[in-house]
């Protein structure tokens, strides 16, 4: 028969009470180890609270305890810090310290540990001594760092890492600070063993101490920080050299598509920023507006425009950056022009007669007098100003051309716009067709007569003149050139070219020998063009070089998808641009950004077409 509850729960009862004669159970909470404590806590949910070690449970010293069994130095340690070969080598730098007990095992008494002194003697006589932790030698990047250019009075001049996530920093138990810069290697080695190098920035790293940069000792950090420049785009692609017979190039969204021109929209003018800094574009079209739009290769948003309604915009030249990119300057076949300043935003129209002069024959009595019935602004016969160029570098003279052949120099850098000389060039009516300065002191001027005149403008002095060869009166249409001062040439002269377009379809290229200014008296004959282009068949209207003279671009406004890329030092150009189906149309306009990454083409359809030159890389 079974036993009734009550008595079976009486029983189990009875025999929790009993217990043996002379032992002791553990029951209390406080009896048992943080460890243990700790453990339960987990596992129940409860506030771990730590006990105190000062005090005695049931008679149990716990700092004796803890001593016996080593103390906690271990407790942070990794397994591959415990273990090592010992070879018996003691480091010079050393610390005495390291041999010295902990404070845990000085503070136990001698009589208590007999029973763990057993224990460690039979262990240490079968294995080797117990070993040695030594510290890991100073960080050689400390020596060979730069000094700070500056101490922060507010850094702690030491760190504890007593706190327990800067445990894992220390290089033997006994280490309880550090200084600063120690600090900082310690948590930079950490980052490192965690985040190790990608391989991308081993080989930008590896690249840039080839170019012989200067690296920082820490891993090039502070040449990385010291650029905003892409840390994966290669330097020398800014400054490739290109191969002949194919271009790689990357169609983009067109430049102006933020804001196109409206009705009849022809662009007229494609200028960059001559800033390599500033990726900016002026688009000028016919509707008489100038917009400039921030070149980024994606959005191309819109900065501003400017509306010109009594002045309109007829040729390439119409609109142009002066070249410290601080003004843009507005011209046309109108007595008077318009500055822009850059950097507030403000448009001055500039009246008749500011510079003294109204850029016509200043001989020629009739055309004084054309020029005054002309006074209600027609665009046909009366004065204009619709070919100009800038000195390069610091833009302190503007070249204008004017009537019957007249070339007048204005005084730019005084402010005061003034006419200081005037150049004539030929005796017919053919009149400047193109300006262009090869250097401060060197100006080519094209006659309408396809005439090419070098002067010396600091002695108001033609040195040089010749035809262009197969030139005939009406010829010569447009002239570009680059000088020998780009960018990678070492000599600074000697190099360059000359390029003269004609009615025909034809581009003569001129080497550096045809705007080099002659030794004093010594006579030059013609020069002989290096190739005649013959890609084209219609007149040309459109002639740019890039910024290192590898590429030029000639386009024919006449005839629809008449553009070619010429590869300058072979003289050919590129079999595979453009394509059948590149949407060019008819090329109005065209222009390279300050380092080549993007070419602008703009049409009669108002659209300014973007290309990505991928040999040339991308700014930021």
């Amino acid at each position: 028969m079974a036993k009734h509850p009550r008595k079976k729960q009486k029983t189990s009862k009875e025999v929790k009470e009993i217990q043996p004669l002379g032992s002791s159970f553990l029951t209390d909470d406080a009896a048992k180890d943080d460890e243990e404590r700790r453990l339960e806590s987990i596992l129940f949910g409860t506030k771990f609270v730590p006990r105190d070690k000062n005090t005695l449970t049931n008679g149990v010293d716990n700092d004796k305890i803890e001593a016996d069994l080593g103390g906690n130095v271990f407790n942070n340690l990794m397994d591959s810090d415990l273990f090592f070969v010992d070879d018996g080598a003691i480091p010079p730098d050393a610390s005495l310290d390291d041999e010295q007990p902990s404070e845990d095992e000085a503070s136990a008494p001698e009589g208590d540990d007999s029973e763990a002194g057993s224990d460690d003697d039979s262990a240490s006589s079968s294995s080797q001594p117990s070993p040695r932790i030594q510290p890991t030698p100073p960080n050689p990047s400390l020596k060979t760092r730069k000094p700070p250019a500056w101490t922060d009075t507010s850094d702690p001049p030491a760190v504890s890492l007593s706190a327990p996530r800067l445990r894992k920093l220390r290089d033997a138990p006994s280490e309880e600070t550090l200084s600063g810069r120690e600090y900082e290697a310690r948590l930079r080695r950490q980052y490192e063993r965690i985040n190790p190098e990608p391989a991308w920035a081993a080989k930008a790293r590896k690249e840039r101490e080839k170019e012989n940069l200067a690296v920082d000792a820490e891993g090039g950090i502070g040449d990385l920080l010291a650029s905003t420049e892409g840390i994966v785009m290669k330097r020398q692609r800014r400054n490739a050299v290109l191969p002949a017979g194919t271009l790689e190039l990357e169609r983009l969204r067109d430049a102006n598509l933020a804001a196109q021109a409206s009705g009849c929209g022809e662009v007229k003018v494609v200028a960059f920023h001559p800033s390599e800094r500033v990726p900016v574009l002026c688009v000028g079209s016919a509707d008489r507006r100038v917009r400039l739009f921030n070149v980024d290769g994606h959005t191309n948003p819109l900065l501003q425009t400017l509306h010109v309604p009594s002045l309109p915009l007829t040729s390439q030249s119409s609109v142009s950056f002066h070249p410290l990119g601080a003004a843009l300057l507005l011209t046309g076949p109108r007595p008077f022009f318009y500055t822009h300043d850059l950097q507030r935003g403000v448009t001055t129209r500039h009246a008749r007669g500011l510079w003294g002069t109204t850029f016509n024959t200043l001989n020629d009595t009739s055309s004084r007098k054309r020029s005054r019935s002309d006074k209600g602004g027609g665009g046909g016969g009366g004065e204009g100003m619709e070919v100009t160029a800038f000195s390069p570098g610091t833009g302190s003279m503007l070249a204008v051309a004017g009537r019957g052949g007249y070339v007048h120099l204005v005084d730019w850098a005084s402010g005061a716009g003034q006419v200081v000389g005037s150049l004539k060039c030929g005796a017919g009516g053919g009149g400047a067709r193109a300006l262009w300065w090869a250097s401060e002191r060197e100006l080519a001027v094209l006659s309408g007569d396809a005439e090419v005149y070098l002067w010396d403008v600091g002695e108001r002095r033609c040195v040089r003149r010749w035809k262009d060869e197969g030139g005939f009166r009406g010829a010569g249409r447009v002239m570009a050139g680059v000088g020998g001062n780009m960018e990678g040439d070492a000599e600074g002269r000697g190099k360059g070219f000359l390029a003269v377009g004609s009615n025909t379809g034809f581009v003569n290229v001129y080497g550096a020998d045809a705007f080099t200014l002659p030794p004093p008296s010594s006579t030059l004959g013609s020069p002989k063009p290096l190739k005649s282009i013959a890609n084209l068949t219609t007149a040309i209207s459109s002639i740019r070089f890039n910024h290192d003279a590898q590429l030029m671009a000639i386009a024919s406004q006449e005839k629809k998808d008449a553009m070619r890329l010429i590869h300058m030092p072979s003289l050919t150009s590129f079999s595979n641009w453009p394509t059948s189906s590149t949407p060019l149309g008819h090329v109005t306009a065209v222009d390279f950004s300050a380092r080549s990454e993007y070419v602008a083409i703009g049409n009669t359809r108002g659209r300014v077409l973007l290309y990505h030159l991928k040999d040339y890389g991308v700014g930021s």
